[in-house]
């Protein structure tokens, strides 16, 4: 665990908004270039975008086993400050920018990350704990489409056959990957979590996914959120 590590962040960014990339195909249809400026949590194989847009995210958070046995070394060369599951520290030989977390069984919202997290069937429910954490008074999510087209019972790993249509690029989880399915009810009483620990304490998030299915956040419009476009 990186208790003390994680610990310096605490209320770092109060009153300060951020956004969170979710990887879904919509994010070909989204301005991304706006966010230069902003701070910005990217999810697990994010950096794949990271040539193109110029600059990377100000953080990356990636949890999921699978995940991390398989990029292990892309995620490594990444520099950002990384929120990496305590349970794939294995994959790592380099620790430099990276923060332990530990995840939870138990369905909370963690409003202290350094005691663990709830992994609510998604790494965006996980950066949402993270933001909540740093300070961030609002948060905008971006990518989170809330759809797949590939089925199948909820957490059963796959492996890809051609290439990816449920991402924002082909080879996010291309040929040859294996990967969990999702399991889109969990993640929305996970998110409903989310929005009331929020609202409680004066914060919001709010779906700036362009044309996004998920229906538990208020909607707005994506390009409304910068001045001059």
């Amino acid at each position: 665990m990186s208790r003390e590590k994680l610990g310096k962040y605490k209320d770092k960014y109060l009153d300060k908004r951020c956004f969170i990339l979710g990887n879904g195909p919509s994010l070909k249809k989204t301005n991304l270039k706006l966010l230069k400026k902003e701070y910005t949590f990217g999810l697990n194989r994010v950096y794949l975008m990271f040539d193109e847009l110029g600059f990377t995210t100000t953080f990356l958070v990636s949890i999921n086993n699978l995940v991390l046995n398989q990029s292990n070394r892309e995620l490594q060369d990444v520099n950002t400050t990384k929120f990496i599951s305590w349970k794939g520290r294995k994959y790592f030989r380099n620790n430099k920018n990276i923060v332990y977390i530990r995840t939870l069984v138990r369905e909370i919202f963690s409003h202290d990350p350094t005691q663990g997290v709830w992994e609510g069937a998604t790494v965006t429910y996980v950066a949402m704990q993270l933001a909540f954490y740093l300070g961030f008074q609002k948060v905008y999510l971006i990518g989170v489409d809330h759809g797949f087209k590939t089925k199948g019972k909820p957490h059963s790993e796959i492996v890809t056959e051609g290439k990816d249509k449920d991402h924002f690029q082909s080879n996010y989880f291309g040929q040859g990957y294996k990967w969990h399915l999702p399991d889109l009810k969990t993640s929305e009483y996970a998110y409903r979590l989310a929005k009331k620990a929020f609202e409680k304490k004066g914060r919001e998030i709010l779906d700036a996914t362009i044309g996004g299915k998920l229906k538990v956040f208020k909607k707005v419009n994506y390009k409304s959120l910068f001045s001059g476009n």
